[in-house]
């Protein structure tokens, strides 16, 4: 007989006391009859010891537990004789469950007997073996060796707790489930699976095993709302291994459940989570521009060579014949070292042959990016930052848009080794790989490489403990060393063995001996002799031919220079306040800091390296021949021996001024500290041996920050006190002996930069666009006041909206926030060292970004040029957010880059050949 549960419990028996003994005993042969069909029910393997129910009063029933309920009925209480020659010879049958089935109900778990059933009811959760299964319902059938999930539905018509399927590594939520216990085969209804950053949703999923599945009337999306998504690929069947592959026939895009005629008769999706080789596939287009026509761009292979290394192999191709050709590696090893190589080649033809505007170029560029983790190796450091390549490549290419690097006239390389040696006294030692290349005169200046050493300073009178003291303790000298060998050449040469042929080798060893002291406790003395030498392998000679042609030759061999030279300076630093602190003004008070120093120089003269060689006079007389100087040093990398002696005095001030303002805040206990000036300098100097023009001209220089730190103003001056000639060349006179005044502006500069965002206002600073970084790398600005580069051969769009905070979602009547930025600069430049009085640059340059909607984004890059009146450089980029697609626009009006691209596409990078690109180049510029 059976026991009525009370609804109000989850699995609990509630026992009542039983007076007597015949009660007890019906009570008992009833409960353990109940137990043993159960434990027969499902075949569960007996124990040896045993088990005595045990009654349970928690509120939820979690079975783990093997009973064995035969042997409590063959107690010597119940059954007084044993037949042991009853042995049942047949096999046992195969058991239902051969693990331990864990499972659990909020409401109730119900056994029924004649069903055959256990039925688990409110949030159920059944665990066997490696399958999990969650749910609002969950009925096991034993004889049919079955378990259903499905979803409750409530008085309303409402569901809830779908089920949740789980076998393995993958992860199910369909509408109903039902799976074979014996077979691991499971039938899956309207589920929802996710697949390595997509979603398959299927209205029927077969189930053969954790590695294979069969659907039938599948979509695959990577929409977020997967109750309608606004596309999807309707996939008629198709077979799934999870983490692996989706193998589909016909399958065509729907939009908003619109079929397009944008579709496959078959199709492979690779669902791998790791990194695997596979083809990338080219976007087709046409060339308007320079007549190019059709073209095939960014098709080629990515080869997934391990984990620390890939490689991608990119080309293009036009009908013209036209061609391109890029190379992509990207390397890492965790706590080492990371880095990345980009090389890019394209063959151009424009127009056709005949043809009067038909030409022929190559273009190439190289970049490397290496960095090296701080905590790898403390002593030893490589490093790597190259840009190097044709100098019109980033005018002429027709796979990349950066208008900042198009703008930029200066390639800039350097690779480098730096190794330190400890010990007393450390050695350093640095390799460098340096190159400069000028876009506009596409002349090249390497080093290859240079080398620096230096031995780390010696005190050699200072005590074994303590601190130094005094000008003799403090006396100290250390060895450099640069060795160089330096080759300047040009775009044409760059590469071929004639580069070589005017490269100059060098070495410069200099010996530093300094001390330093105090004096009146207030000022700091230093002295200092430096000494110098400098090695070259090739020297000049000087003579006149028979012509009157003044021949320079070369002289190969080793020659050498020495010099030296003495200083001396004092400074000291003097603090002066202004105001009283807790007055009622607004400035409180005013704090200024003066850095006034004095400098003592003399560099004797080395007449010893100089020579002379006779030249005829004006009117070609041999016999009345004129001397002229020169050193056989010129031209060598450090430079030549000072001919003229100088015994120079420097002066300097440093300023910085600081103010205490009164709070606007009434609760604020302390007054607010800012900055007037963060630096004021001025620079002069007096040569006593000078003959004339002893006074250097004046430098003036300073800047501040305003508006929290927004605004960043610097300038700067050149104040000459020498007047000049009527061939505006400097004379010997002060230029207010000359009837003007103390001073005359020579030059003059001023440059302002101002950041404002939507979020400075809340206190979050201004925006980050990581886009900027490929700016840098390719030597452009680090702002995007020439505009925002877009380069068509990388893979532009990336799921980052998913960083995005979501904390405050924008209603969707209206948005509630604006997000905007603003990035300005104003340049003047001044000249007026020849009586030009003119202003060489003058603009203004701004950029910034607004969101018009929580979709919708506009941005501009512009300036305005006072000299030339006219705008510079203009962008105007749109973009809007289409939930899992996203549409960029952008345009350069005017000028020589005047262009537009158009683009649309899936943002996830799984989908993100799934695209339109459309662009209209500007001509090539030759």
């Amino acid at each position: 007989m059976g026991i009525q549960k009370p609804s109000h419990t989850l699995a609990k028996i509630h026992l009542k006391a039983l007076r007597t003994k015949s009660l007890h005993i019906l009570f008992t042969l009833s409960f353990t009859m109940f137990i043993n069909m159960f434990c027969l029910a499902q075949e569960l393997p007996k124990p040896k010891e045993p088990i005595k129910p045990t009654i349970k009063s928690d509120t939820v029933v979690k079975d783990t537990t093997v009973v064995n309920i035969g042997k409590i009925l063959n107690t010597p209480e119940n059954l007084k004789e044993t037949d042991s020659t009853k042995i049942d010879s047949i096999p046992k049958k195969k058991e239902f469950l051969t693990g331990i089935v864990d499972y659990t109900a909020k409401d109730y778990v119900k056994l029924d007997q004649r069903k055959n059933t256990t039925t688990l009811y409110n949030e159920a959760e059944v665990n066997y073996g490696d399958m999990n299964i969650k749910s609002g319902i969950i009925v096991i059938s034993h004889g049919k060796d079955l378990v259903y999930a499905g979803r409750l539905k409530d008085s309303l018509g409402n569901y809830s707790q779908a089920p949740v399927f789980t076998q393995g590594p993958s992860v199910v939520e369909p509408d109903s489930v039902i799976f074979n216990t014996v077979t691991k085969k499971a039938i899956i209804f309207n589920s929802k699976t996710e697949q390595s950053g997509g979603t398959i949703i299927a209205a029927v999923t077969k189930r053969e095993n954790d590695s294979t599945l069969f659907i039938k009337d599948g979509k695959f999306t990577t929409s977020e709302n997967l109750d309608d998504p606004e596309y999807y690929f309707l996939m008629r069947t198709a077979k799934v291994v999870p983490g692996v592959k989706v193998v589909t026939g016909f399958t065509n895009l729907f939009i908003y459940d619109v079929p397009t005629p944008i579709g496959l008769p078959f199709a492979y999706f690779p669902m791998t989570k790791k990194q695997s080789s596979g083809v990338i596939m080219p976007t087709p287009g046409q060339e308007l521009a320079n007549d190019r026509g059709y073209f095939l761009q960014n098709g080629g292979y990515y080869f997934a060579i391990s984990d620390y290394l890939d490689l991608a192999v990119l080309g293009d191709y036009y009908t013209n014949g036209s061609y391109g050709l890029r190379l992509e590696t990207n390397y890492a090893q965790r706590y080492k070292f990371q880095g990345n190589l980009s090389f890019r080649y394209e063959n151009l033809i424009n127009s056709e042959p005949g043809f009067p505007d038909f030409s022929k170029s190559t273009i190439y560029n190289f970049r490397w990016s290496h960095s090296q983790d701080v905590k790898s190796n403390p002593s030893s450091r490589f490093s790597a930052s190259v840009n190097l390549g044709s100098s019109q490549f980033f005018r002429q290419s027709i796979n990349q848009l950066n208008l900042a690097s198009a703008l930029n006239n200066t390639l800039a390389s350097s690779v480098s080794y730096s190794k330190t040696f400890k010990g007393e006294p450390q050695v350093n030692m640095n390799v460098t790989a340096t190159h400069s290349q000028n876009t506009n005169t596409e002349v090249i200046n390497l080093t290859l490489p240079t080398l620096q050493a230096s031995v780390g300073r010696v005190f050699p009178f200072a005590p074994k403990t303590g601190s130094k003291n005094g000008i003799i303790q403090n006396i100290n000298f250390q060895y450099n060393v640069r060795g160089e060998n330096r080759i300047e050449t040009t775009d044409s040469l760059f590469f071929k063995a004639e580069m070589f042929d005017d490269a100059r080798v060098g070495a410069l060893h200099s010996i530093p001996v300094s001390t330093n002291f105090k004096v009146f406790n207030y000022f700091s003395v230093g002295a200092n002799v430096n000494l110098e030498e400098a090695w070259t392998l090739t020297t000049i000679d000087k003579f006149e031919d028979e012509e009157g042609t003044i021949i320079t030759e070369d002289v190969n061999g080793f020659d050498r220079f020495f010099t030296y030279n003495f200083g001396a300076n004092i400074g000291t630093t003097i603090y002066g306040m202004f105001g009283k602190e807790g007055s009622t003004s607004l400035i409180q008070q005013v704090r200024h800091v003066m850095r006034p120093s004095i400098s003592y120089n003399i560099n004797p003269a080395f007449d010893q390296y100089y020579d002379t060689f006779e030249i005829a006079n004006a009117d070609g007389d041999i016999e009345d021949q004129q001397e002229r100087e020169f050193t056989r040093f010129e031209g060598s990398l450090f430079g030549t021996p000072n001919q003229n002696f100088s015994s120079t005095m420097g002066f300097s001030l440093g300023n910085n001024f600081e103010a205490k303002i009164r709070d606007s805040d009434s609760t604020a206990t302390e007054p607010k500290k800012i900055k007037l000036l963060d630096n004021l300098n001025f620079q002069t100097s007096y040569n006593f041996a000078g003959d004339s023009l002893r006074w250097s001209p004046l430098r003036v220089s300073g800047g501040t920050t305003i508006l929290n730190d927004k605004m960043n103003i610097n300038f700067g001056m050149v104040l000459d006190p020498y007047a000049l000639d009527n061939n505006n060349r400097p004379i010997n006179t002060f230029n207010i002996e000359n009837g003007g005044s103390l001073f005359r502006l020579t030059s003059a500069s001023l440059n302002i930069s101002y950041s404002l965002s939507s979020e400075a206002f809340e206190g979050n600073g201004d925006l980050d666009d990581a886009a900027m970084q490929d700016n840098l790398r390719s030597g452009g600005r680090s702002d995007d006041l020439f505009g925002k580069p877009q380069d068509f051969a990388d893979q532009r769009l990336s799921d980052d909206d998913a960083t995005k905070d979501k904390d405050d979602e924008p209603s969707e009547l209206y948005n509630f926030k604006i997000p905007w930025s603003l990035r300005m600069a104003y340049v003047v430049n001044y000249g007026n060292a020849a009586r030009q009085n003119a202003i060489s640059s003058h603009s203004l340059m701004f950029s910034g970004d607004i969101e018009l909607s929580p979709k919708w984004s506009f941005g501009a890059s512009s300036g305005y040029d006072v000299v030339n009146r006219g705008f510079t450089q203009t962008q105007l980029r749109f973009e809007r957010d289409l939930l899992s697609w996203r549409m960029n626009f952008s345009w350069v009006p005017f000028g020589p880059n005047n262009q537009w691209n158009f683009f649309i596409g899936i943002k996830s990078s799984l989908l993100q050949d799934i695209k339109y690109d459309k662009r209209k180049r500007a001509d090539q510029q030759l």
